[in-house]
């Protein structure tokens, strides 16, 4: 469904915009194995980390063939396509949005050929800050290299201008030329690419975005998230270190450091972005969320009847709740799994349903109950106002809500989608202001702090500069006047 800038959404509510994570990737050496089987595979266990797009590389040590299209894993592959792309290694994409328009040309793996007419296939978790640099460096390297304007419709992503880049250097070597090209790159990126010979992967120093690797019986995989490891039936090996760049070919696996490790991982990643049975730091997902809803109810207790989830992102924290305050846990909203994107522009009678295309209420728990309802984030108020009016008119007698994030005050620079600052709900407003404002009973929100903790990660290892508008790295200058921040190097 399209949101009101023009954006495809899954959001509960299609008027909210909702924090989204730019990408998921995934690549496989596996020359014995069906990689575009196991890559499809892959990118169904990444879903969730962008829907507008997929699309995947297969190469057969002789050429490259690149598939994508908008939409999701399921719309754009079926068994036919799949059959078509035969290979000994692979690198797929899943997309939404934070750089570069929602077009096709955008989708990736991008594809970029040496002079020599061999490829490079490249998908990219992330978001790059200093691209107007990266783009004066490629200038110089490779003034015929063309890489649309931002402002255009055309390939308008960071990624591609990592591609040109990645190909500007001639007949060198791509291992020695990611050396020289990745400690150049600031911001966000966790890449997976690949020649016809080769698999490679890098994350930034920072870490920010997660990426793991994996062992097949015959083969490598490199993933955003465990859980992509486990539905292919790869071991899991490590987390690809902040600041270290992985080859993989017919001799092995081989690794360099292309930057001192400065660890910043996401903190977002905890509360709602990677899936529940993920883990990230030797700690699965699902217990840290679990954890913030005992932290939550610790903070902020309710007198209550009953704890219920916003489905699904809110249920792991409610239950944490639930055990906390002794209230009795319940599901007492219905989640259509179903409802899924489409391309038709929503008639108002649709904006009006809103909320009620994915959720609705059981009524028979419900009623006469003095509910807290956990949700994992509120950006501008929008789906907590419509589920509060619409528990409500179900026969709730008091509806409290409960937010197992603090209050979202900045907007991200490294992958994630988040309304402007202007647009959030939070900035100015107190939280009885923004209690009012929902219509619930009461409003409590997890502390940082407490959030924090239950990461069992020091604070100072995590990005928290959309709770704190402390950016770890470097924003474009532009950003930082309208911010009013002097952004930490």
């Amino acid at each position: 469904m399209l949101r009101p800038d023009g954006k495809l959404s899954l959001d509960v509510d299609p008027t909210e915009r909702l924090p989204q994570d730019e990408c998921g990737v995934f690549g496989v050496w596996a020359p014995d194995e069906d990689v575009a089987q196991l890559t499809y595979f892959g990118l169904f266990a990444l879903q969730h980390r962008g829907q507008e797009s997929a699309g995947m590389a297969v190469s057969t040590g002789q050429r490259i063939m690149v598939f994508k299209d908008m939409g999701l894993v399921a719309q754009v592959f079926d068994e036919s396509t799949l059959k078509s792309l035969p290979g000994m290694m692979a690198v797929g994409h899943t997309r939404y949005a934070t750089t570069g328009a929602s077009v096709w040309q955008n989708a990736q793996p991008t594809f970029r050929s040496f002079s020599d007419g061999t490829g490079l296939a490249l998908a990219h978790n992330g978001n790059l800050t200093n691209t107007h640099e990266l783009e004066e460096w490629l200038a110089e390297l490779a003034p015929q290299a063309k890489v649309a304007s931002k402002k255009s419709m055309d390939s308008t992503n960071d990624t591609s201008l990592v591609s040109a880049l990645m190909v500007a250097f001639g007949d060198r070597p791509l291992e020695e030329v990611s050396m020289e090209v990745l400690p150049k790159l600031r911001g966000a990126f966790s890449f997976v690419y690949m020649t016809e010979h080769t698999l490679y992967a890098a994350r930034d120093p920072q870490g920010f975005r997660p990426l793991v690797l994996g062992r097949l019986q015959s083969g490598w995989v490199v993933a955003s998230e465990t859980a992509a490891l486990d539905i292919v039936g790869a071991s899991f090996v490590r987390e690809v270190e902040p600041g270290e760049f992985i080859v993989i070919d017919g001799a092995g696996l081989r690794t360099h450091r292309f930057a001192p490790a400065r660890p910043k991982g996401c903190i977002f990643e905890y509360v709602y972005l990677a899936r529940p049975d993920t883990r990230i730091a030797g700690r699965g997902i699902y217990a840290t969320r679990v954890e913030i809803g005992r932290q939550l109810a610790r903070e902020a207790p309710a007198d209550a009847d009953l704890v219920i989830p916003t489905p699904d992102s809110g249920t792991p924290s409610a239950i944490g709740y639930a055990k906390e305050s002794g209230i009795e846990f319940g599901m007492g909203l219905v989640k259509n799994s179903y409802v899924g994107r489409t391309f038709i522009q929503p008639s108002q009678t649709i904006r009006q349903l809103g909320i009620r295309l994915k959720l609705n209420p059981l009524r028979e728990v419900i009623e006469g109950k003095r509910l807290v309802v956990v949700d994992d984030s509120i950006v501008r108020g929008n789906t907590q106002r419509a589920l509060v009016r619409m528990l409500r008119e179900a026969g709730a007698k008091e509806v409290h809500v409960r937010i197992s994030s603090p209050p979202v005050q900045w907007p991200c620079f490294y992958g994630i989608d988040f309304a402007t600052r202007a647009e959030l709900i939070a900035p100015g407003l107190s939280v009885d202001d923004i209690c009012s404002s929902i219509g619930a009973d009461s409003l409590g929100f997890v502390s940082l702090d407490g959030m924090t903790q239950a990461t069992t990660v020091p604070a100072d290892k995590l990005c928290r500069a959309c709770f704190d508008g402390n950016y770890p790295v470097a924003i474009p200058p532009q950003h930082a006047k309208l911010l009013g921040i002097q952004p930490k190097e």
